[in-house]
C-alpha cells in the first residue's frame, strides 16, 4: 500500500476549479492516490468504506466535466461522498468524519457549498436535483442540474415518483445511475435483476425502461474507466432535457477484502489495512442482537411470523432469520411505504408480520401506518430499531420523533423496553396481542439481556408499568432505556423510579398513585418533548384535574449532530449530570413558589442535592 504521506496530485486539489486545471491523462493516477488516501483514512477513523472506493472514478469525472458547485451535484444517500467531500475542500478533514466536532458522514449545505442538498436517507436526489434544475431555469440561470443515485435507491417509490415527474415534464435534469448491484446488502427488486442480467451487456435492453420514462439513455459505461467514463459525460452534458447516464461500478473497488465482502466493509470501525478487519470481539448483546434472536426462537413457535425488511437486513439484526426462515423472509428494498401496507396485507391474510424498520426510516411510511394498519386494527407488530439518539450516523439518523408521531394514532400500542429481557417480553406481548404495536429501542447495548438464548418470556400486562425504587417528593418516571441512568440520579437525589413500559396504553393508576404521593413528577425519555411520553403524562394529569409540577425530559427542539452515544445524551441533558442539573432547578423554581404559599416541597435531608437547591435559588432566583 502507498506511503499514507505519498499523495503528490491529491495534494494540490483543494477545489474542483484545481482538479479541472490537470490534464486528463493525469486523472488515472489521481484516482489511484484517491482511493488509497481514502483506504488509509477511513481504516484510522472508520466510517463508511466500500460505496465511496466504488465512486472514486465518479467522483473525478462529474467534478471535471461540471462546473461545480455552479451546477449542482446531488449524492444520493451519502455512503458514496467520501471521494466528493475529499475533492471539495474536506480533505485534511476527513479523519474526522463522524466525529463531533469534525465533519459529517453525510451531506449537509452547511457544510460545504459543494453540498448541493443535504442527504442521509436514500432516494432524494432525483427529486431535489429537478427542484433545482427548475429553480434555476425559473430564475433565468440555467444550469446542468447532476443527481447520483444508486441501483439500491432506485428501488424506492421517491425516486421513480421523481423520474416520471422529470421525464413527462422534459425538464433539464442529468440522473446518473452507479449500478453495483448493492444496497448496504445485495440488491432486490425486478429492475435490479434486470438490470444485473439484461442491462449491463446490452445498451438496448436498459434503454427501454428509462426511454419509457422520458429519459435519453446513455450507457452501460465502467465506472472506474475514465477514458470510457469521460466521453460518455461529455456526450450526456452536450444534450439538453431529461438524461440518464449508466455507470456500473463495483463497490469496494481498489482494496480487495471490500471488493470480496462489501457488506462487511459498508461501514467499518478503525482497522489495519495490511491486516483486514479484525475478528468481532463478545460484548455485552445489543438491543439489535437480542430482537433477531427472539425473532428466530418465536419464529420456531409460531409458524405464522413473517418479517419485512426495508433493506436493512444486517442492520436490523436479521441475517440468522433470512438464513433459517428464507420462505418467511422479505426484504422489500428500500422502499418502507411498500413494507408497511405489505405487512398489513400479510396480516389481513392471517399472518403475524414483524416489520423491522429503523425510528428515522418509518417516519417515511407514517400514512400507511396509519391508513392501511391502523384503520384497520391489522396485527402488524413493529419492531423500531435506532430509536432515540445514534452517535456518529448524526441528525439524519437520530430516531426521535417516533413516541410523539405513534401515541397520536388511534389503535396503537406503544412500548419502551429498558432491557433486553423486557424487550423480549414487550415483542411477544405485540405478536399475541393481535392488534397494531410498536416495540422501539435504541442501538446501544441491552442490559439484563438472559444468558439462556432459548428463554422467551411471557407477555407482559397491557398498559402496566414497574415502580422499581421508592423515594420521597420527586419521582422519575422512565420511558424506555435510560432507567439506569435515572437510578444514578435517584441514588443522589432519593427519588422514586418507576419503569413505565407503556407509552400507549399509559399506566393511569401508577402515574396518578405517583402523583399523589409526591410533589415533582420528572419524566423521562429519548424522544422530542413536544407531543411525546413526558406529555401523555401531563395531559392524563390534566385530565383528571391534578395540578402538579411536571418537568418533561427528553430530545430539546434541535437537531442534535453526530458524535459519540455519549457526547449526544450529554449534549441532549440526558446523561446524569444533566438530569440531575434540570431537576435541581426544576426544584428550585418550584421549591421557591411553594414556600410563598408555606408548602415546603416534601424533600428528604439529602445535604448534597439540598445544598444545590439553595445555591440555585440564591444565584438564579434571587
Amino acid at each position: 500500500m502507498q506511503n499514507e504521506q505519498s499523495f503528490p496530485l491529491l495534494d494540490t486539489i483543494d477545489t474542483p476549479a484545481q482538479l479541472r486545471a490537470l490534464a486528463p491523462t493525469q486523472l488515472s493516477s489521481l484516482a489511484g492516490e484517491l482511493r488509497e488516501f481514502l483506504i488509509s483514512k477511513v481504516a484510522a477513523s472508520g466510517g463508511h468504506l466500500a460505496s465511496g472506493l466504488g465512486t472514486v472514478e465518479l467522483a473525478i469525472a462529474l467534478h471535471y466535466c461540471f462546473d461545480t458547485p455552479r451546477d449542482p451535484l446531488v449524492w444520493d444517500v451519502g455512503h458514496q461522498s467520501y471521494p466528493h467531500k475529499v475533492l471539495t475542500g474536506r480533505r485534511e478533514q476527513l479523519h474526522t468524519i463522524r466525529k463531533r466536532p469534525g465533519i459529517s458522514g453525510f451531506l449537509k449545505r452547511d457544510e460545504s457549498p459543494f453540498d448541493a442538498f443535504g442527504a442521509g436517507h436514500s432516494s432524494t436526489s432525483i427529486s431535489a436535483a429537478l427542484g433545482l434544475a427548475i429553480a434555476s431555469r425559473t430564475l433565468g440561470d440555467a444550469v446542468d442540474a447532476v443527481a447520483v443515485i444508486g441501483d439500491g435507491a432506485l428501488t424506492a417509490g421517491l425516486a421513480f415518483e421523481a423520474l416520471d415527474h422529470a421525464g413527462g415534464a422534459g425538464e433539464n435534469l442529468i440522473v446518473v445511475l452507479n449500478d453495483n448491484g448493492m444496497s448496504i446488502s445485495e440488491n432486490v427488486g425486478a429492475l435490479s435483476k434486470h438490470l444485473t442480467t439484461q442491462g449491463r451487456t446490452s445498451s438496448a435492453d436498459a434503454a427501454g425502461f428509462f426511454k419509457t420514462l422520458g429519459f435519453e439513455y446513455e450507457g452501460p459505461i465502467d465506472g472506474h474507466d475514465l477514458d470510457a467514463l469521460l466521453p460518455a459525460i461529455a456526450r450526456v452534458k452536450s444534450r439538453r432535457g431529461p438524461r440518464l447516464l449508466h455507470v456500473v461500478t463495483r463497490k469496494g473497488k481498489g482494496y480487495s477484502r471490500a471488493e470480496a465482502e462489501p457488506i462487511k466493509y459498508h461501514g467499518v470501525t478503525p482497522f489495519d489495512p495490511n491486516g483486514g478487519l479484525p475478528p468481532s470481539k463478545p460484548s455485552e448483546p445489543t438491543y439489535t442482537q437480542v430482537f433477531g434472536e427472539w425473532l428466530c426462537e418465536m419464529a420456531a413457535q409460531d409458524p405464522r411470523l413473517v418479517v419485512i425488511t426495508p433493506a436493512m437486513r444486517e442492520g436490523s439484526g436479521l441475517v440468522e432469520f433470512a438464513r433459517r426462515f428464507p420462505d418467511r423472509y422479505h426484504d422489500v428494498g428500500i422502499a418502507e411505504q411498500h413494507a408497511v401496507t405489505f405487512a398489513a396485507g400479510l396480516a389481513a391474510a392471517g399472518l403475524h408480520p414483524v416489520v423491522a424498520i429503523y425510528s428515522t426510516f418509518l417516519q417515511r411510511a407514517f400514512d400507511q401506518l396509519v391508513h392501511d394498519v391502523c384503520l384497520q386494527q391489522l396485527p402488524v407488530t413493529f419492531a423500531i430499531d435506532r430509536a432515540g439518539l445514534v452517535g456518529p450516523d448524526g441528525a439524519t439518523h437520530n430516531g426521535g420523533l417516533d413516541l410523539s408521531y405513534l401515541r397520536s394514532v388511534p389503535g396503537m400500542t406503544v412500548m419502551t423496553p429498558s432491557s433486553g429481557n423486557s424487550l423480549r417480553a414487550m415483542l411477544r406481548t405485540a405478536v399475541e396481542l393481535g392488534k397494531p404495536c410498536a416495540v422501539r429501542y435504541p442501538r446501544a447495548a441491552a442490559p439484563g439481556t438472559p444468558t439462556q438464548t432459548s428463554l422467551l418470556p411471557r407477555a407482559l400486562p397491557i398498559g402496566r408499568g414497574e415502580l422499581q425504587r421508592r423515594g420521597s417528593g420527586i419521582a422519575l418516571l422512565v420511558f424506555g432505556t435510560l432507567i439506569e441512568t435515572a437510578h444514578e440520579v435517584a441514588d443522589i437525589v432519593d427519588a422514586s423510579v418507576a419503569d413505565m413500559r407503556y407509552v400507549k396504553p399509559l399506566d393511569e393508576s401508577l402515574i396518578l398513585e405517583l402523583a399523589q404521593q409526591h410533589d415533582v413528577l420528572v419524566t423521562i425519555e429519548e424522544n422530542v418533548v413536544a407531543g411525546g411520553a413526558g406529555s401523555a403524562v401531563a395531559e392524563l394529569l390534566a385530565t383528571h384535574g391534578i395540578e402538579k409540577a411536571v418537568l418533561t425530559l427528553g430530545l430539546p427542539d434541535r437537531p442534535i449532530e453526530h458524535g459519540t452515544r455519549e457526547q449526544c445524551l450529554q449534549d441532549a441533558g440526558l446523561d446524569v449530570a444533566g438530569i440531575f442539573d434540570a431537576v435541581a432547578r426544576h426544584c428550585a423554581i418550584i421549591g421557591q413558589e411553594r414556600n410563598r404559599k408555606g408548602k415546603p416541597l416534601r424533600l428528604r435531608d439529602n445535604a448534597m442535592f439540598n445544598g444545590v437547591l439553595r445555591l440555585l435559588t440564591r444565584s438564579q432566583l434571587g
